[in-house]
């Protein structure tokens, strides 16, 4: 599975048999050699699990997050929120379960939460209720061990948006008073696979019709009746020099969030001087990421994890 990463200084592509090697070693985890090696790693001892925890209320919604917080460590701990995806219309906080336990087992506290859902719910009630959910740990970080200070990001597709956001767009909507004092930005982000660029036309993309119209339903309008909430509302109008450190990790064969999205993305946080790396999956379509096996698919992200929030 041929595997290319672009950082700030170069581009690498590499052949075949190089790149599967890369893979190999950078997705595939030796149980024993990381207990070994890592002497921040306690994989004898559970983590304090703690489901179904209010994070918030909008009118009769509740939202939910399920808790993973480390034990047998020292210190104040890094925190990271891990987001679902699902169009913005499915999908659960369970599905990061698996993946919350083993960063937690790293020292990391891990929080997947849920969030408001089409068809009931548009934006910006995703991107809003992902930065409640930051400001909420924040705000209970003593009860979490956490140092508010270092705090990360990860997504898949539409999770992948909200958490893209999270590291370059301030609070939307700072309307509750109990977390008003609390910052919604992380100190880094893993993004797999999530749509940035709602500016692009569809056809200039190679999106499919399938993902413009889940984008339509998403913002309520046609690109043509509002231009302006489709540049607000894309991630990429935010990449600055104030945003946060960047891992892309996108599937050459995606046919729902083409490819462009993620090196659109790239380019303009990598012309801001921001510390990103895009990886480049060869062949790979949308939606691969398998939380259930996190030692397999959780590899990159661990390591870019580890190096910005030092657990």
């Amino acid at each position: 599975m041929p595997l290319r990463t672009r950082s700030r200084c170069n581009i690498l592509i590499n052949t075949l048999h190089l790149c599967c090697a890369a893979v190999a070693l950078c997705l595939t985890v030796n149980t024993a050699h990381a207990q070994q090696s890592d002497p921040n790693t306690n994989p004898k001892t559970e983590p304090k699990v703690e489901k179904d925890v209010v994070y918030g209320t909008v009118a009769d919604t509740k939202l939910l997050l399920d808790a993973y917080t480390p034990q047998g460590f020292t210190g104040k701990r890094p925190a990271v929120v891990l987001i679902h995806g699902g169009a913005w219309a499915f999908g659960d906080k369970s599905f990061y379960g698996p993946m919350c336990e083993a960063l937690a087992r790293k020292g990391f506290a891990a929080f997947t939460i849920d969030y408001r859902l089409m068809p009931k719910f548009r934006y910006p009630a995703p991107l809003d209720d992902s930065q409640r959910a930051v400001r909420w740990i924040r705000a209970h970080a003593d009860s979490y061990n956490v140092d508010p200070e270092r705090i990360g990001a990860l997504g898949d597709s539409a999770g992948g948006y909200c958490a893209a956001l999270l590291g370059m767009r301030d609070t939307r909507d700072n309307s509750d008073t109990d977390l008003a004092k609390y910052s919604s930005r992380v100190q880094c982000v893993v993004d797999f696979y999530g749509p940035t660029n709602f500016i692009v036309p569809p056809t200039a993309a190679n999106q499919t019709s399938t993902g413009a119209q889940i984008v339509i339903a998403f913002l309520g309008k046609k690109p043509s009746e509002d231009p302006a909430l489709y540049k607000e509302s894309s991630p990429i109008t935010y990449a600055d020099k104030l945003s946060a450190p960047f891992l892309i990790i996108h599937g050459t064969g995606d046919m729902l969030v083409p490819l462009d999205q993620s090196t659109h993305l790239y380019d303009a946080l990598h012309s801001a001087g921001i510390d990103v790396t895009l990886v480049e999956l060869y062949n790979l379509p949308h939606g691969f990421l398998t939380p259930k096996a996190p030692k397999q698919n959780g590899a990159l992200a661990e390591e870019f994890l580890t190096r910005l929030l030092k657990p």
